[in-house]
Protein backbone atom coordinates (compact mmCIF):
# COMPACT_ATOMS: atom_id res chain seq x y z
CA UNK A 1 0.00 0.00 0.00
CA UNK A 2 1.19 3.53 -0.92
CA UNK A 3 1.38 5.73 1.82
CA UNK A 4 2.19 9.28 1.56
CA UNK A 5 3.66 11.18 4.55
CA UNK A 6 4.67 15.03 3.99
CA UNK A 7 7.88 14.39 6.21
CA UNK A 8 9.14 11.60 3.33
CA UNK A 9 9.77 15.09 1.12
CA UNK A 10 13.29 15.63 0.26
CA UNK A 11 12.18 19.79 -0.31
CA UNK A 12 13.22 22.35 2.92
CA UNK A 13 10.52 25.13 2.72
CA UNK A 14 12.26 28.60 3.08
CA UNK A 15 10.33 31.22 5.92
CA UNK A 16 10.26 33.60 2.48
CA UNK A 17 7.20 34.45 1.05
CA UNK A 18 5.74 37.38 -1.92
CA UNK A 19 2.22 37.90 -1.54
CA UNK A 20 0.57 40.71 -3.26
CA UNK A 21 0.91 44.14 -2.92
CA UNK A 22 -1.85 46.90 -4.31
CA UNK A 23 1.13 49.46 -3.51
CA UNK A 24 3.02 48.24 -6.62
CA UNK A 25 1.33 50.37 -9.38
CA UNK A 26 2.76 51.49 -12.73
CA UNK A 27 1.24 54.19 -15.33
CA UNK A 28 -0.90 53.03 -18.30
CA UNK A 29 -2.47 53.86 -21.38
CA UNK A 30 -6.67 54.91 -20.69
CA UNK A 31 -8.79 54.38 -23.09
CA UNK A 32 -11.89 56.09 -23.59
CA UNK A 33 -13.21 52.41 -25.68
CA UNK A 34 -17.07 52.30 -24.55
CA UNK A 35 -19.21 53.39 -26.65
CA UNK A 36 -16.84 55.32 -28.86
CA UNK A 37 -18.53 54.06 -32.23
CA UNK A 38 -22.15 55.50 -31.33
CA UNK A 39 -20.98 58.96 -29.71
CA UNK A 40 -20.03 62.09 -32.31
CA UNK A 41 -17.65 63.14 -32.13
CA UNK A 42 -15.76 60.36 -30.39
CA UNK A 43 -15.35 60.35 -26.31
CA UNK A 44 -11.48 60.82 -27.21
CA UNK A 45 -12.16 64.22 -29.15
CA UNK A 46 -14.66 65.57 -26.75
CA UNK A 47 -11.72 64.93 -24.21
CA UNK A 48 -9.10 66.81 -25.68
CA UNK A 49 -11.35 69.81 -27.01
CA UNK A 50 -12.68 70.13 -23.52
CA UNK A 51 -8.92 70.78 -22.31
CA UNK A 52 -7.86 72.50 -25.26
CA UNK A 53 -11.10 74.88 -24.20
CA UNK A 54 -9.25 75.37 -20.58
CA UNK A 55 -7.43 79.35 -20.45
CA UNK A 56 -3.50 78.63 -20.12
CA UNK A 57 -3.80 79.36 -16.16
CA UNK A 58 -6.81 77.32 -15.63
CA UNK A 59 -4.55 74.59 -17.51
CA UNK A 60 -1.44 75.25 -15.64
CA UNK A 61 -3.48 74.79 -12.49
CA UNK A 62 -4.89 71.31 -12.73
CA UNK A 63 -1.54 69.65 -14.07
CA UNK A 64 -0.08 71.56 -11.37
CA UNK A 65 -2.42 69.58 -9.16
CA UNK A 66 -2.10 66.17 -11.04
CA UNK A 67 2.32 66.62 -10.26
CA UNK A 68 1.91 66.99 -6.92
CA UNK A 69 -0.33 64.00 -6.51
CA UNK A 70 1.31 61.52 -9.31
CA UNK A 71 5.18 62.94 -9.50
CA UNK A 72 6.45 61.31 -6.84
CA UNK A 73 4.94 57.86 -7.28
CA UNK A 74 6.36 57.72 -10.53
CA UNK A 75 9.73 57.97 -12.20
CA UNK A 76 9.99 60.15 -15.55
CA UNK A 77 6.14 60.92 -15.14
CA UNK A 78 6.66 64.13 -17.74
CA UNK A 79 8.33 61.84 -20.52
CA UNK A 80 5.10 59.45 -20.03
CA UNK A 81 2.83 61.80 -20.02
CA UNK A 82 4.72 63.49 -23.13
CA UNK A 83 4.70 60.34 -25.15
CA UNK A 84 1.00 59.53 -24.53
CA UNK A 85 0.14 62.78 -26.14
CA UNK A 86 2.17 62.05 -29.14
CA UNK A 87 0.21 58.57 -29.47
CA UNK A 88 -3.34 60.97 -29.05
CA UNK A 89 -1.94 63.59 -31.31
CA UNK A 90 -1.45 60.94 -33.86
CA UNK A 91 -4.79 59.02 -33.60
CA UNK A 92 -6.82 62.20 -33.74
CA UNK A 93 -4.60 64.42 -35.88
CA UNK A 94 -4.06 67.19 -34.28
CA UNK A 95 -2.05 70.65 -34.89
CA UNK A 96 0.70 70.44 -32.76
CA UNK A 97 1.93 73.47 -32.92
CA UNK A 98 -1.22 74.86 -32.00
CA UNK A 99 -1.16 73.17 -28.26
CA UNK A 100 1.13 74.53 -25.19
CA UNK A 101 3.32 72.14 -23.50
CA UNK A 102 1.30 72.78 -20.74
CA UNK A 103 -1.87 71.29 -22.37
CA UNK A 104 0.56 68.75 -24.40
CA UNK A 105 1.51 67.39 -21.15
CA UNK A 106 -2.35 67.63 -19.39
CA UNK A 107 -3.49 65.90 -22.07
CA UNK A 108 -0.84 63.10 -21.66
CA UNK A 109 -2.21 62.87 -18.03
CA UNK A 110 -5.73 62.76 -18.76
CA UNK A 111 -5.34 59.68 -20.96
CA UNK A 112 -3.13 57.42 -18.49
CA UNK A 113 -4.13 55.67 -14.80
CA UNK A 114 -2.30 54.17 -11.99
CA UNK A 115 -2.86 50.24 -12.31
CA UNK A 116 -2.00 48.26 -9.44
CA UNK A 117 -0.92 45.21 -11.32
CA UNK A 118 -0.26 42.66 -8.38
CA UNK A 119 -3.00 44.15 -6.22
CA UNK A 120 -4.86 39.96 -6.42
CA UNK A 121 -2.08 38.00 -6.64
CA UNK A 122 1.34 37.13 -7.20
CA UNK A 123 1.81 33.70 -8.07
CA UNK A 124 3.41 30.74 -10.73
CA UNK A 125 7.03 31.88 -11.12
CA UNK A 126 10.02 30.63 -13.11
CA UNK A 127 13.49 31.44 -12.63
CA UNK A 128 16.80 31.27 -14.68
CA UNK A 129 20.35 32.13 -13.90
CA UNK A 130 20.79 36.16 -14.56
CA UNK A 131 22.77 37.42 -17.71
CA UNK A 132 25.34 38.72 -14.95
CA UNK A 133 27.07 36.82 -12.98
CA UNK A 134 29.99 39.47 -12.43
CA UNK A 135 31.61 39.34 -8.75
CA UNK A 136 29.94 36.60 -7.05
CA UNK A 137 31.72 33.36 -4.74
CA UNK A 138 31.67 29.84 -6.53
CA UNK A 139 28.89 28.95 -4.40
CA UNK A 140 26.20 31.60 -5.70
CA UNK A 141 24.09 32.52 -8.10
CA UNK A 142 22.48 35.33 -9.55
CA UNK A 143 18.90 35.07 -10.73
CA UNK A 144 16.13 36.34 -12.19
CA UNK A 145 12.63 35.43 -11.44
CA UNK A 146 9.22 35.75 -13.25
CA UNK A 147 5.96 36.02 -11.52
CA UNK A 148 2.61 36.23 -12.79
CA UNK A 149 1.17 39.50 -11.35
CA UNK A 150 -2.61 39.81 -11.14
CA UNK A 151 -4.81 43.34 -11.17
CA UNK A 152 -7.91 45.07 -11.82
CA UNK A 153 -9.98 42.31 -14.09
CA UNK A 154 -8.10 39.82 -13.48
CA UNK A 155 -5.68 40.84 -16.13
CA UNK A 156 -2.22 38.86 -15.66
CA UNK A 157 0.94 40.52 -16.85
CA UNK A 158 4.95 39.48 -16.23
CA UNK A 159 6.55 40.91 -13.47
CA UNK A 160 10.42 40.18 -12.48
CA UNK A 161 12.09 40.10 -9.00
CA UNK A 162 16.18 39.84 -9.04
CA UNK A 163 18.39 38.39 -6.48
CA UNK A 164 21.37 35.91 -4.83
CA UNK A 165 21.08 32.53 -4.20
CA UNK A 166 23.54 30.80 -1.85
CA UNK A 167 25.84 30.07 -0.33
CA UNK A 168 24.43 26.33 0.30
CA UNK A 169 20.18 27.09 0.64
CA UNK A 170 20.13 30.66 1.41
CA UNK A 171 18.49 33.58 -0.73
CA UNK A 172 18.27 36.58 -1.03
CA UNK A 173 15.76 39.05 -3.01
CA UNK A 174 17.09 42.28 -4.14
CA UNK A 175 14.70 45.55 -3.13
CA UNK A 176 12.52 47.22 -5.21
CA UNK A 177 14.40 50.22 -5.01
CA UNK A 178 11.77 52.52 -7.19
CA UNK A 179 8.53 52.71 -8.95
CA UNK A 180 7.56 50.41 -11.41
CA UNK A 181 7.68 50.94 -14.79
CA UNK A 182 5.67 48.78 -17.83
CA UNK A 183 7.54 48.13 -20.62
CA UNK A 184 6.19 49.64 -24.03
CA UNK A 185 6.03 48.77 -27.42
CA UNK A 186 8.43 49.28 -29.97
CA UNK A 187 5.96 50.36 -32.84
CA UNK A 188 2.29 50.30 -31.26
CA UNK A 189 1.18 49.95 -34.65
CA UNK A 190 2.55 46.65 -35.92
CA UNK A 191 0.88 44.27 -33.90
CA UNK A 192 -0.90 42.32 -36.48
CA UNK A 193 -2.47 39.22 -34.87
CA UNK A 194 -0.21 36.79 -36.21
CA UNK A 195 3.36 39.17 -36.19
CA UNK A 196 5.96 39.32 -33.53
CA UNK A 197 5.87 42.45 -31.35
CA UNK A 198 9.17 43.78 -29.95
CA UNK A 199 8.53 45.68 -26.39
CA UNK A 200 11.69 46.96 -24.32
CA UNK A 201 11.93 48.36 -20.49
CA UNK A 202 12.74 51.76 -20.17
CA UNK A 203 16.30 52.81 -20.01
CA UNK A 204 17.46 52.91 -15.94
CA UNK A 205 14.52 51.00 -14.72
CA UNK A 206 15.64 47.76 -12.64
CA UNK A 207 14.40 44.44 -14.05
CA UNK A 208 12.59 43.86 -10.59
CA UNK A 209 10.77 47.41 -11.22
CA UNK A 210 10.00 46.30 -14.92
CA UNK A 211 6.62 44.93 -15.75
CA UNK A 212 5.47 43.26 -19.28
CA UNK A 213 1.67 43.60 -20.20
CA UNK A 214 -0.54 42.67 -22.67
CA UNK A 215 0.06 44.23 -26.60
CA UNK A 216 -2.55 42.19 -28.63
CA UNK A 217 -5.50 41.44 -28.70
CA UNK A 218 -4.86 37.62 -28.30
CA UNK A 219 -3.30 38.83 -25.56
CA UNK A 220 -5.94 40.74 -23.82
CA UNK A 221 -6.34 39.61 -20.72
CA UNK A 222 -3.49 38.27 -19.93
CA UNK A 223 0.02 36.91 -20.07
CA UNK A 224 -0.18 33.47 -18.25
CA UNK A 225 2.38 31.32 -16.73
CA UNK A 226 5.28 31.94 -18.32
CA UNK A 227 8.21 29.43 -18.16
CA UNK A 228 11.39 30.97 -18.60
CA UNK A 229 14.84 29.02 -19.61
CA UNK A 230 18.15 29.75 -20.29
CA UNK A 231 18.85 28.27 -23.75
CA UNK A 232 22.07 27.67 -25.47
CA UNK A 233 22.32 26.97 -29.17
CA UNK A 234 24.60 24.20 -30.21
CA UNK A 235 27.49 26.96 -31.44
CA UNK A 236 27.64 28.62 -27.56
CA UNK A 237 24.92 31.19 -27.92
CA UNK A 238 22.68 32.23 -25.31
CA UNK A 239 19.13 33.23 -25.34
CA UNK A 240 16.30 33.44 -22.73
CA UNK A 241 13.43 32.41 -23.77
CA UNK A 242 9.94 31.72 -22.35
CA UNK A 243 6.69 29.80 -23.31
CA UNK A 244 3.55 31.36 -22.03
CA UNK A 245 -0.17 31.42 -22.43
CA UNK A 246 -1.49 33.99 -24.31
CA UNK A 247 -5.57 34.75 -23.03
CA UNK A 248 -7.65 36.93 -25.39
CA UNK A 249 -10.92 36.66 -23.25
CA UNK A 250 -12.02 33.97 -25.57
CA UNK A 251 -9.40 31.72 -26.62
CA UNK A 252 -5.75 31.08 -25.68
CA UNK A 253 -2.65 30.36 -27.37
CA UNK A 254 0.63 29.78 -26.59
CA UNK A 255 3.93 32.12 -27.34
CA UNK A 256 7.53 32.93 -27.08
CA UNK A 257 8.92 35.43 -25.25
CA UNK A 258 12.75 35.65 -26.32
CA UNK A 259 15.53 38.06 -25.06
CA UNK A 260 19.09 38.07 -24.78
CA UNK A 261 19.45 40.95 -21.91
CA UNK A 262 16.18 41.27 -20.40
CA UNK A 263 15.78 45.20 -21.54
CA UNK A 264 13.99 44.10 -25.25
CA UNK A 265 11.42 41.62 -25.24
CA UNK A 266 10.12 39.80 -28.81
CA UNK A 267 6.92 38.85 -28.01
CA UNK A 268 5.84 36.32 -30.84
CA UNK A 269 2.72 33.26 -31.63
CA UNK A 270 3.89 29.95 -31.54
CA UNK A 271 2.15 28.00 -34.56
CA UNK A 272 1.02 24.61 -35.20
CA UNK A 273 -1.41 22.00 -33.69
CA UNK A 274 0.52 21.78 -30.41
CA UNK A 275 0.55 25.45 -29.97
CA UNK A 276 -3.08 25.67 -29.57
CA UNK A 277 -2.56 23.95 -26.44
CA UNK A 278 -1.44 25.59 -22.52
CA UNK A 279 1.67 24.62 -20.76
CA UNK A 280 4.38 24.10 -23.01
CA UNK A 281 8.19 24.18 -21.49
CA UNK A 282 11.01 23.94 -23.85
CA UNK A 283 14.24 21.70 -22.84
CA UNK A 284 17.42 24.35 -22.72
CA UNK A 285 19.02 23.04 -25.33
CA UNK A 286 18.78 20.98 -28.19
CA UNK A 287 18.87 17.37 -28.89
CA UNK A 288 20.29 15.55 -31.90
CA UNK A 289 20.00 18.88 -33.26
CA UNK A 290 15.76 19.53 -32.70
CA UNK A 291 14.15 21.38 -30.59
CA UNK A 292 12.25 19.29 -27.84
CA UNK A 293 9.33 20.56 -25.44
CA UNK A 294 7.41 19.11 -22.41
CA UNK A 295 3.44 19.87 -22.54
CA UNK A 296 0.35 18.45 -22.45
CA UNK A 297 -1.85 17.79 -25.50
CA UNK A 298 -4.62 16.08 -24.45
CA UNK A 299 -5.84 17.29 -20.94
CA UNK A 300 -4.45 14.50 -18.56
CA UNK A 301 -0.71 13.10 -19.70
CA UNK A 302 2.60 14.85 -20.04
CA UNK A 303 3.66 14.87 -23.47
CA UNK A 304 7.46 15.37 -25.12
CA UNK A 305 7.23 17.13 -28.33
CA UNK A 306 10.08 17.60 -31.00
CA UNK A 307 10.67 20.74 -33.57
CA UNK A 308 13.01 21.60 -36.51
CA UNK A 309 11.84 24.98 -35.70
CA UNK A 310 11.53 27.32 -32.62
CA UNK A 311 8.59 28.55 -33.29
CA UNK A 312 6.75 26.25 -35.31
CA UNK A 313 5.06 23.24 -33.88
CA UNK A 314 3.15 20.70 -35.84
CA UNK A 315 4.47 17.37 -34.01
CA UNK A 316 1.08 15.40 -32.76
CA UNK A 317 3.75 14.41 -29.03
CA UNK A 318 4.56 11.44 -27.82
CA UNK A 319 3.10 10.50 -24.46
CA UNK A 320 5.60 10.87 -21.85
CA UNK A 321 4.03 10.31 -18.27
CA UNK A 322 0.52 9.06 -17.16
CA UNK A 323 -1.47 9.54 -14.23
CA UNK A 324 -0.71 6.73 -12.18
CA UNK A 325 -0.87 7.17 -8.66
CA UNK A 326 -3.95 8.81 -6.73
CA UNK A 327 -2.55 12.42 -6.39
CA UNK A 328 -2.27 13.10 -10.08
CA UNK A 329 -5.46 10.90 -11.46
CA UNK A 330 -7.42 13.96 -12.84
CA UNK A 331 -4.25 15.08 -14.75
CA UNK A 332 -0.47 16.15 -15.09
CA UNK A 333 1.16 18.52 -16.68
CA UNK A 334 5.16 19.83 -16.36
CA UNK A 335 6.41 22.46 -13.61
CA UNK A 336 8.86 24.43 -16.11
CA UNK A 337 12.07 22.95 -18.46
CA UNK A 338 13.62 19.91 -17.82
CA UNK A 339 17.07 20.62 -15.75
CA UNK A 340 20.07 18.84 -16.93
CA UNK A 341 22.12 16.86 -14.64
CA UNK A 342 24.75 14.12 -14.86
CA UNK A 343 22.14 11.41 -14.90
CA UNK A 344 19.33 12.68 -17.17
CA UNK A 345 17.11 15.20 -17.14
CA UNK A 346 14.89 16.20 -13.87
CA UNK A 347 11.39 17.18 -14.83
CA UNK A 348 9.22 18.76 -12.22
CA UNK A 349 5.91 17.67 -12.55
CA UNK A 350 2.15 18.63 -10.95
CA UNK A 351 -0.65 16.16 -10.37
CA UNK A 352 -4.37 17.19 -9.80
CA UNK A 353 -6.28 14.86 -7.43
CA UNK A 354 -9.27 14.49 -5.35
CA UNK A 355 -10.92 18.07 -4.54
CA UNK A 356 -8.86 19.31 -7.12
CA UNK A 357 -5.56 19.22 -5.33
CA UNK A 358 -2.49 20.27 -6.92
CA UNK A 359 0.51 18.54 -5.54
CA UNK A 360 4.27 18.69 -6.92
CA UNK A 361 5.88 15.83 -7.94
CA UNK A 362 9.74 14.73 -9.89
CA UNK A 363 10.48 12.47 -12.22
CA UNK A 364 14.39 11.62 -14.21
CA UNK A 365 14.53 11.24 -17.99
CA UNK A 366 17.23 9.49 -19.98
CA UNK A 367 19.89 12.29 -21.25
CA UNK A 368 20.02 11.23 -24.72
CA UNK A 369 16.56 9.90 -25.24
CA UNK A 370 14.52 12.12 -22.96
CA UNK A 371 11.02 10.22 -24.32
CA UNK A 372 12.40 7.38 -21.64
CA UNK A 373 11.45 8.31 -17.98
CA UNK A 374 14.43 6.16 -15.78
CA UNK A 375 12.57 7.18 -12.49
CA UNK A 376 9.49 8.91 -10.84
CA UNK A 377 8.53 9.96 -7.67
CA UNK A 378 5.68 7.85 -6.34
CA UNK A 379 4.80 10.41 -3.86
CA UNK A 380 4.61 14.53 -3.88
CA UNK A 381 7.25 16.37 -3.29
CA UNK A 382 5.12 19.36 -2.02
CA UNK A 383 1.27 19.71 -1.22
CA UNK A 384 -0.97 22.29 -0.30
CA UNK A 385 -0.90 22.34 3.79
CA UNK A 386 -1.60 24.46 6.42
CA UNK A 387 -1.22 28.53 5.47
CA UNK A 388 -0.57 27.50 2.16
CA UNK A 389 -4.07 25.92 1.47
CA UNK A 390 -5.82 29.25 1.78
CA UNK A 391 -5.96 31.97 -1.30
CA UNK A 392 -7.74 32.38 -4.72
CA UNK A 393 -7.81 29.20 -5.71
CA UNK A 394 -7.54 26.97 -2.52
CA UNK A 395 -5.68 23.99 -2.36
CA UNK A 396 -2.72 24.28 -5.18
CA UNK A 397 0.92 24.42 -5.52
CA UNK A 398 2.02 24.98 -8.70
CA UNK A 399 5.72 26.31 -10.18
CA UNK A 400 6.62 27.28 -13.82
CA UNK A 401 10.30 26.40 -13.18
CA UNK A 402 13.23 25.92 -10.65
CA UNK A 403 17.00 26.50 -11.08
CA UNK A 404 20.26 24.31 -10.63
CA UNK A 405 22.46 25.80 -8.32
CA UNK A 406 25.78 23.56 -8.49
CA UNK A 407 24.38 20.02 -6.53
CA UNK A 408 21.21 22.00 -5.43
CA UNK A 409 17.75 22.93 -7.00
CA UNK A 410 15.79 26.19 -5.96
CA UNK A 411 12.34 25.82 -6.50
CA UNK A 412 10.29 29.06 -6.57
CA UNK A 413 6.28 28.15 -6.29
CA UNK A 414 2.56 29.52 -6.32
CA UNK A 415 0.38 29.45 -3.32
CA UNK A 416 -3.45 28.93 -4.49
CA UNK A 417 -2.49 31.40 -7.26
CA UNK A 418 -2.70 34.20 -4.58
CA UNK A 419 1.26 33.86 -3.46
CA UNK A 420 4.31 32.63 -3.76
CA UNK A 421 7.09 30.81 -1.53
CA UNK A 422 10.73 28.62 -1.98
CA UNK A 423 11.81 25.28 -1.80
CA UNK A 424 15.28 24.07 -2.04
CA UNK A 425 16.80 20.35 -2.23
CA UNK A 426 19.56 18.73 -3.13
CA UNK A 427 20.06 16.74 -6.89
CA UNK A 428 21.17 13.41 -4.93
CA UNK A 429 17.87 13.81 -2.24
CA UNK A 430 15.70 14.83 -5.50
CA UNK A 431 16.67 11.65 -7.20
CA UNK A 432 16.79 9.08 -3.93
CA UNK A 433 12.74 10.33 -4.04
CA UNK A 434 12.21 8.62 -7.11
CA UNK A 435 11.88 5.08 -7.98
Amino acid sequence: MLICRPEQSPLKILDEKLTADPGRVVLRPFHLAWQSNVSEPPRAAQLVSDILGLDDDQAELELGLIWKDFSERHWQIGEIFDERYREISEDLDLDDQAVSPVKRRLIGAYFCHEYSYAAAALMNPSIVPHPDQSGLGGEQLRFIMSMRAVGEGHISSVAFREGIIGPGAGFQLWPQSGPAMAAVADDRHQMGPDEAVSVHRHAGSAISNSVLFPVTEAQRNGLEDLRLVRFVEDDGEIEYLGTYTAYSGRAIRSELLRTRDFSSFCLEPLRGHAARHKGMALFPRRIDGRYRMVARQDGKNITILTSDSLDEWNDEGQILIRPEFPWEFVQMGNCGSPIECDEGWILLTHGVGAMRKYSLGAALLDREDPSRVIARTRCPILSAAESDREGYVPNVVYTCGATRVGGQLFIPYGISDSAIGFATTTIEAMLSAMD
